[in-house]
């Protein structure tokens, strides 16, 4: 039987674009004290100009890497991972070590929750994702059959 292939859910749109936002707030904060420091201590202005378009390639390049290269959860034959989610709990683990899958609702957030045989648990908020919730949870519960060698009926 073929490996199945491994599944990347990235960042969504919205969970992106606060990052991004997060990002160009901190440029306008280090330009805004460049230019105090070029004001106050008479330096070249040109640094103002190399710092924002440095400023700029990284605002770019975190975007790209944010929308089109990162992924948030990675599901594979042997188990899962899970990263940039704060208070995921634990972020990687194989499947053979995963009691069950539910949903659940902490604070209102949808989230699929794994827990572990040694009772410690993966949550992960499905609206980080930028997939279809039901598509995400299908394609979760076939990597947890198939990892725990179940077979469909």
């Amino acid at each position: 039987m073929a490996l199945p292939t491994p599944s990347d859910y990235r960042l969504s749109p919205a969970l992106g674009a606060r990052l991004m936002g997060l990002l160009l707030v901190a440029l306008a904060i280090l330009l805004f004290v460049l230019t105090a420091a070029v004001a106050v201590f008479h330096l070249p202005p040109d640094l103002l100009v190399g710092l924002a378009a440095l400023g700029l390639v990284g605002v770019f390049g975190g975007g790209w890497l944010l929308t089109r290269r990162t992924y948030v959860v990675r599901l594979d034959a042997d188990g899962y991972r899970v990263r940039f989610v704060r208070g995921a709990g634990v972020t990687a683990a194989s499947w053979t070590d995963v009691e069950d899958a539910v949903t659940a609702s902490p604070r209102g957030i949808p989230c699929v929750v794994l827990h572990l045989k040694d009772g410690r648990a993966t949550t992960i908020p499905v609206e980080a994702l930028a997939a279809d919730r039901e598509d995400f949870v299908r394609d979760l519960q076939a990597h947890l059959q198939r990892g725990q060698g179940l077979t469909p009926l």
